[in-house]
């Protein structure tokens, strides 16, 4: 236990163990690939939107 964790509550610290548990349970599924999408990362979940050299910051 870190020291940030020993300073929450025990309602939090059992919500963090429940949530791992679900995470260890539930592995990520296996989707299938875009075909002819953008390269690189998902642009709405990680940043800048870039369509022919125009920015779009979300």
């Amino acid at each position: 236990m870190t020291d940030e964790t020993r300073q929450l509550p025990a309602e939090a610290l059992r919500a963090l163990a429940e949530a791992e548990e679900r995470r260890r349970n539930n592995p990520d599924p296996d989707l299938p690939t875009e075909l002819g999408g953008r390269k690189g990362l998902e642009p709405v979940r990680y940043g800048d939107w870039e369509n022919k050299g125009l920015a779009i910051d979300f």
